[in-house]
C-alpha cells in the first residue's frame, strides 16, 4: 500500500488524504498549469522566459516559487555554501532595497541566515501567503493571483538590478 499524506486544509481541519502519487501528480499539475498561464507573458526585457525556472545568470542566486498545503512563498535565495560569500551578496541586495520594495509595492522579509528544505544555510528575501492549499484545486487562482505579479516585479527589478552584481561574477 502506498504511503498517504495528510492535507490538512486552510481552517486547519482535515480535509483528504492522498497518496504520494496523488500529490506528486497535484504539485506537477500545478506548477504546469502556471507555467502555461505565464508562457505568454514576456519578461521585462521582451523575451520569452520560463518562469517556473527563472534564470538570474549567477550561480546560486535563485528565484523560488513554493507552495504547499499551508503557505506559499516566493523569494530571492542565495545558496552559496561559503558564509561569506552569501553575505555579500546580501549586502548587495541591501543596498537595492528601496529599488527592490519600490518595484515590488510592497515589503519583503530579509534573512541573512535561514535553512533551505534540506537544513542547508540560505540568505533569503521572501514574501509568504497563507492559509493557502496547493492540493486544493479552488486554491490554485489565488496561488497564481500571489506568485504572477511578484513574479513579473522580480523580473523587472532583476533587470535592472543584476549589473550590480557584475563584480561577483
Amino acid at each position: 500500500m502506498a504511503p498517504e499524506h495528510i492535507v490538512i486544509d486552510t481552517n486547519g481541519s482535515l480535509k483528504s488524504m492522498y497518496s504520494k502519487a496523488e500529490v506528486a501528480q497535484l504539485r506537477q499539475a500545478f506548477w504546469t498549469a502556471f507555467g502555461q498561464y505565464m508562457a505568454p507573458v514576456p519578461s521585462a526585457e521582451g523575451i520569452p522566459t520560463n518562469w517556473i525556472n527563472y534564470k538570474t545568470g549567477y550561480k546560486n542566486l535563485y528565484f523560488r516559487l513554493h507552495a504547499d498545503n499551508r503557505r506559499a512563498s516566493i523569494g530571492i535565495e542565495l545558496t552559496h555554501t561559503d558564509a561569506e560569500i552569501r553575505q555579500l551578496f546580501f549586502e548587495q541586495f541591501e543596498q537595492l532595497k528601496a529599488m527592490l520594495g519600490e518595484t515590488l509595492g510592497e515589503a519583503w522579509t530579509w534573512e541573512l541566515e535561514a535553512e533551505d528544505a534540506n537544513g542547508h544555510p540560505i540568505s533569503r528575501i521572501y514574501r509568504e501567503l497563507q492559509p493557502v492549499n496547493l492540493f486544493s484545486r479552488d486554491d490554485w487562482p489565488q496561488l497564481i493571483s500571489f506568485f504572477k505579479p511578484r513574479l513579473i516585479a522580480l523580473d523587472e527589478f532583476w533587470s535592472n538590478a543584476q549589473y550590480a552584481f557584475e563584480e561577483f561574477r
